[in-house]
């Protein structure tokens, strides 16, 4: 085992190439000490969980050196069950996380259950649990593992506030090295040493010491230096060519001193820094309501929930109705069975509840199960289109930095940040008559999140909306509230 303070892991000079010519990673170089809690942090498709899986040995580098301490444990938590572990049972699914039989696992699995706030029957199938208590499960897989290194791929999504809190205590206290992905800088900022930060742009990492905010301190300061140099160095060239261009024309041996100007001029040019280029945030955009409503366009009398404290299925009243211009906030906890009535909702399998005929649904899914995952980025936007336009679809795109090469692209290979970018994208393309969102900022950049709240607030058809993040809810009009929990 490695002394306190020695690096856990060490990328020497690391890159990675997706496929012939999609750059992921250049030349990367960073080094992890242990005990450390390091946030990774960069813009969405940028490549940060690649370069999680090059930790996990899951890829390659194509260039360049992982130095993994010897003896070092790693455990990850991914954003998503698999179709697989889906059909475990819970024993069986913590059972998987070691490579030798635990005769104990019970109680282990309870301690770990107790540190995300979930209480579990061993034997239920993973499949059976909600997306929240799925999320859950799969920080709790990681965490029974006891690692030296902990990777969690943002751990926050589909958590409720209590979920966060639990986890946020746990980082905190938490003796070892813990690596994270995540878009809540309040979060972040609550236990980090140190931002890895992935540049879009460079594939290059920068690694600074503090939270996010010393991050965006540093990166301000970084910039403006660099512009008060090149344009310090743009003076003094343009006087040069001035000068060189009057020595030329006078002959003789002032040909010579314009030449030396001129050698000095391209000396001066190649010092010009790259300005870091800031992440892009997606343009301001319009979600387009769908034509002539009219009337009701969603009416909830009856639910069913599911009891949390008698494990059993409720049926609950309710008195909702929508019209053009309401927002319905759907709340309550994890498991309780939001999203299972939105999907019921869309599927028109709600006992209780009914979308008038005619109306368009533009349906958020926060696993993205809507798309289809072997299709492209076009044709997955072209397909939600009444009347295909491919000039209007790619001006959409185009707003949601879905560009060039991403079009291309099949939705599985994209990050889940772009997944939802696409999904965005597709409402807008839609002009749904009812917005239907399951948890709309998981995976999405902090920058992109106002853009989003201002387009969901301004929106002028009917929406339900189930969201854990209060600072998104607060910036949307929300009409009523129904608390399942309550």
């Amino acid at each position: 085992m490695s002394s306190p303070g020695a690096s856990v892991v060490r990328f020497e000079d690391v890159s990675y190439t997706y496929g012939h010519n999609y750059p992921i990673l250049k030349e990367s170089v960073f080094s992890l000490k242990r005990g450390t809690k390091v946030t990774l942090m960069g813009q969405n498709g940028a490549g940060k969980s690649t370069l999680f899986k090059i930790i996990m040995n899951e890829l390659e580098p194509t260039e360049g050196k992982v130095v993994i301490a010897p003896g070092t444990t790693i455990a990850m938590a991914n954003q998503a069950m698999t179709a697989e572990d889906r059909e475990k049972t819970v024993r069986e699914y913590f059972e998987g996380m070691f490579a030798e039989k635990i005769y104990d696992i019970d109680p282990r699995i309870d301690d770990a259950l107790e540190i995300v706030n979930l209480h579990a029957d061993h034997d239920a199938k993973i499949g059976s649990f909600s997306g929240g208590q799925q999320a859950r499960l799969l920080l709790a897989g990681a965490l029974i593992q006891k690692p030296d290194l902990l990777l969690l791929d943002e751990p926050t999504n589909n958590l409720d506030t209590s979920g966060i809190e639990h986890l946020t205590s746990f980082l905190q206290e938490y003796p070892k090295t813990c690596m994270v992905i995540s878009h809540d800088a309040e979060f972040l900022n609550s236990f980090t040493d140190g931002v890895l930060y992935l540049d879009v742009h460079t594939q290059k990492l920068e690694q600074y010491v503090g939270d996010y905010f010393t991050l965006l301190k540093e990166i301000s300061a970084r910039i403006e230096r660099e512009n008060r140099k090149n344009a310090q160095l743009q003076k003094k060239i343009q006087d040069n060519k001035d000068k060189a261009n009057f020595f030329a024309q006078k002959g003789g041996k002032m040909r010579v001193v314009a030449k030396k100007m001129r050698d000095e001029i391209d000396e001066m040019e190649e010092e010009i820094v790259d300005v870091r280029r800031e992440d892009k945030t997606i343009r301001p955009f319009t979600i387009p309501v769908q034509p002539e409503l009219v009337g009701d366009i969603l009416t909830i009398n009856t639910l069913t929930i599911m009891d949390p404290k008698k494990r059993k299925v409720v049926e609950k009243n309710a008195a909702i109705t929508l019209r053009k211009k309401q927002h319905l906030l759907l709340a309550g906890p994890n498991g309780i069975g939001k999203s299972t009535l939105l999907e019921s909702l869309v599927n028109k399998t709600a006992p209780g509840a009914k979308i008038e005929r005619g109306i368009r649904v533009g349906y958020y899914r926060q696993d993205f199960s809507t798309l289809d995952f072997n299709k492209t980025v076009m044709e997955t936007l072209l397909d939600i289109m009444e009347k295909k336009n491919e000039e209007k679809m790619r001006a959409v795109a185009a707003g949601f930095l879905l560009l060039g090469p991403a079009m291309g692209k099949k939705i599985g290979v994209l990050s889940e940040g772009q997944k939802g970018l696409v999904a965005f994208a597709r409402l807008v393309l839609l002009e749904p008559g009812l917005l239907i969102l399951d948890e709309p900022t998981n995976h999405i950049n902090f920058r992109h999140i106002p853009v989003i709240a201002k387009a969901l607030d301004a929106y002028e058809g009917a929406m339900v909306l189930v969201s854990h993040v209060p600072e998104f809810v607060a910036q949307i009009r929300i009409d009523e509230k129904l608390d399942l929990g309550v």
